[in-house]
């Protein structure tokens, strides 16, 4: 039996388990099961590993994104950029680490992107925004972040004015801002400078629409929620793990 899991803390609301329950099933994939480990700190994953030598992969969410580097022997070049992992391979007894969210974020953002979105603000300065500026520099779309407070390379939401919101055409939202159950939150991004050549882009996925996204739509602008990332990062772990 192949065991495939989750780590973090908590996993009450798990999007993984779920998903890989069913592709097992729709795909008929035998002898794989893949199951949640809350792990209350990260120093556990040792005892984790001897307990299941049957390991084949783990996918990790917060808190432990970084906090998990040190027990691995290898990165992926993508994540040792990122500094950050969320999936991991053992082939071996050598445990590497890999990054897909960046994988299923590309894979998501590339096909909406039009010749006019030349130019992107990252809305947040935290672990999910260093995948999507890892994205954004592979594909040579030039990026300002965006932070509540003066911090080195970024932009703070007061500097957004009609010039800037005009030149980036494409804006992508890494806060928890209007997630579930803080639907009326949103990034204080000046709305009224929004258009039709605007693409929006929120990692959050519930709510589907958040009030960024909406507010974008408002305008006529092209939006984009995270859950589709969620997939094809899901996706990429399972193509990691069995070499596809």
């Amino acid at each position: 039996m192949k065991v495939y899991g989750l780590i973090g803390y908590p996993l009450s609301h798990s999007f993984s388990k779920g998903f890989f329950a069913e592709k097992f099933t729709k795909e008929n994939i035998k002898d794989c099961i893949y199951d949640n480990f809350p792990l209350p700190t990260i120093k556990e994953l040792t005892s984790l590993l001897k307990d299941k030598p049957e390991l084949c992969g783990l996918n990790v969410t917060i808190p432990y994104k970084q906090a998990v580097i040190p027990y691995l022997d290898e990165l992926s070049p993508a994540a040792a950029q990122i500094k950050a992992v969320n999936c991991i391979r053992f082939i071996d007894g050598v445990k590497t680490g890999f990054n897909t969210d960046a994988i299923g974020f590309r894979r998501s953002l590339e096909p909406l992107l039009k010749s006019h979105h030349t130019n992107a603000l990252v809305l947040g300065t935290g672990g999910a925004a260093k995948a999507v500026q890892y994205v954004l520099e592979a594909l040579n779309i030039p990026y300002k972040l965006v932070s509540r407070k003066m911090a080195p390379g970024a932009v703070t939401y007061d500097q957004l004015d009609a010039d800037v919101m005009e030149e980036n055409t494409i804006i992508i939202n890494t806060t928890p801002l209007g997630m579930y159950p803080n639907e009326d939150a949103a990034p204080e991004i000046p709305y009224q400078f929004l258009s039709s050549q605007h693409l929006l882009y929120d990692l959050i996925y519930n709510p589907a629409t958040t009030s960024f996204l909406q507010q974008g739509k408002e305008k006529g602008a092209t939006i984009k929620n995270g859950h589709e990332m969620l997939i094809l990062q899901a996706e990429a772990s399972w193509e990691i793990w069995n070499d596809l």
